[in-house]
């Protein structure tokens, strides 16, 4: 199969992330590949939390694994929170399974034990680096009792166990996502399995859990590449057929530089949340850069569909096609894509959303009419849920602007005055005699004015005079429309104010 796919296996795969922080979204990816396999196949998506490194750990991380997941709407057969049939899913509460197949891998010969200290090892590495040789580990407790290896130098009780690597010949495997890879084993040194804590390294415990599990395709990031022989030498140690391994592509910024947590908040998902970008739009745009999706309303089978969710990620995943160069992460073009889902939002599920951002910043008490009025104006502009507070504030509170702002291109101090006055003017015999304080009437009463004024239309309502009066804004919703919204006392107050405003600048 073009997936790599093992005919009448059941295919399992598995996210297994360490509980040290916040989600990566390079991690996404790698769920998504994961995730979306075993659906397109019908098998089985488990989650696995590798914590053997205590000193790493971070309390809450775990849970926040699972929220971030939930929130994408990446479900999981098995786990550590809903358990299943090859529980435990913590590396933690699986340590005496560690023990016995660390047991089996001395007593075949395949591993020893290495009482080399710190300092020893130090002091290895600084005349490796001295003489320029690729630092190594240089197998003085290799064959080794532990009383033959006591009467030499650098001796320490706490023992580490390292893997007995081949020295010679070439390791080649076949990556699902890039083609055959090799490494000539001269390069490799025997890696420590299991650390002076009695804890097992990844190469050791991820291997015994995959095989434990039943894990069929390994999905992890490119990374992990150079470690492949070690964990192919693991699974052969211990007489097991190692998984399929696919190594997802390295996710880049826009420069083609990695992503990093430290340099790009954006790099982890809790920022995305935070934002307000929706998880449909992280999926969609995550999943354009695995898997070609055609549109089925367009013949020509090279037309990518824009908008498309897990189900379609599922259905077209061809982990062949994937593809091993770097994925950019466009913000503004995630961002635009956001946008895309926000105007789609039903005005109801729009609100619900932007709420908790609205309470976040303070107006969890506005006026909900108001609120129900302004929200279907600003939802075509919105990229972020996070804008929303800031782009509805004036619906809800006047606001401080320069006054130099009411002063539109073409026009100076008095000629705006003389628009601001004829509009508040217009605006009282329309709340008074009018038909109606809706946004027709209002469009009907304050469009002629332009003409009869001699001025544009643009310098009214475009970026002009009366857009910041009402507003105290350049740009914003529909003008008619937003002072609809606002009603006639609010518009009325705002126009007399500006007034008063522009007047008290002697110096504009």
């Amino acid at each position: 199969m073009a997936d790599g796919a093992r005919a009448g296996s059941p295919v399992r795969t598995r996210f297994a992330p360490s509980p040290t922080g916040e989600v990566h979204i390079g991690n996404v990816v790698a769920v998504l590949i994961s995730a979306s396999l075993a659906k397109r196949h019908g098998g089985q998506f488990f989650i696995r939390i590798e914590d053997t490194d205590r000193a790493r750990f971070t309390e809450g991380a775990e849970q926040l694994i699972y929220d971030s997941l939930h929130w994408l709407g990446i479900e999981w057969d098995e786990g550590p929170d809903n358990g299943g049939p090859h529980g435990p899913y913590r590396q933690s509460e699986r340590l005496d399974r560690y023990k016995v197949y660390t047991q089996q891998l001395l007593d075949s010969g395949r591993a020893y034990k290495c009482w080399c200290s710190p300092e020893r090892l130090d002091q290895m590495r600084r005349d490796q680096q001295a003489q320029k040789l690729a630092p190594r580990y240089d197998r003085l407790c290799y064959g080794k009792t532990e009383d033959q290896r006591r009467a030499l130098p650098g001796y320490t009780e706490r023992y580490t166990v390292r893997l007995v690597m081949p020295t010679t010949g070439t390791f080649t495997f076949t990556d699902a996502i890039r083609g055959e890879i090799s490494f000539e084993y001269a390069t490799q040194q025997d890696p420590i399995v299991v650390r002076a804590d009695g804890f097992p390294v990844y190469h050791l415990a991820a291997m015994a859990d995959d095989h434990d599990m039943g894990t069929t395709h390994i999905v992890r990031g490119e990374e992990w590449i150079s470690t492949t022989p070690v964990h192919h030498q693991v699974f052969d140690a211990l007489g097991w057929t190692p998984p399929i391994i696919a190594h997802s592509p390295l996710l880049l910024n826009v420069d083609k530089g990695k992503i990093s947590k430290r340099k790009h908040p954006w790099a982890k998902m809790q920022w995305f949340m935070e934002e307000g970008f929706l998880p449909e739009a992280i999926v969609n745009y995550l999943g354009n850069l695995i898997a070609f999706v055609p549109d089925p309303g367009n013949p020509d089978p090279s037309i990518a569909r824009e908008l498309f969710g897990l189900e379609e990620i599922a259905a077209h995943l061809d982990l062949s096609k994937i593809g091993p160069s770097g994925k950019i992460i466009d913000l503004p073009r995630l961002e635009w894509l956001n946008g895309q889902y926000i105007r789609r939002l039903p005005l109801d599920e729009f609100r619900r959303r932007v709420l908790p951002y609205m309470a976040a910043a303070g107006m969890a008490d506005v006026d909900q009419d108001t609120l129900a009025g302004a929200l279907p104006l600003e939802q075509e502009r919105i990229k972020r849920l996070s804008e929303a507070p800031q782009v509805l504030s004036f619906f809800f509170q006047d606001e401080e602007y320069d006054p130099k702002l009411l002063i539109p291109k073409g026009l100076d101090k008095q000629r705006t005055l003389e628009v601001l006055e004829a509009a508040r003017q217009a605006i009282e015999d329309l709340a008074k005699e009018g038909p109606g304080w809706t946004a027709a009437p209002i469009k009907e009463q304050l469009w002629p004015l332009a003409e009869a004024l001699g001025v544009k239309t643009g310098q009214l309502f475009g970026a002009g005079a009366v857009r910041v009066a009402v507003t105290s804004r350049i740009v914003g919703p529909p003008i008619f429309e937003t002072m609809e919204v606002l009603g006639p006392d609010t518009v009325r107050r705002r126009l007399d104010a500006a007034i008063e405003k522009l007047r008290g600048h002697e110096s504009i």
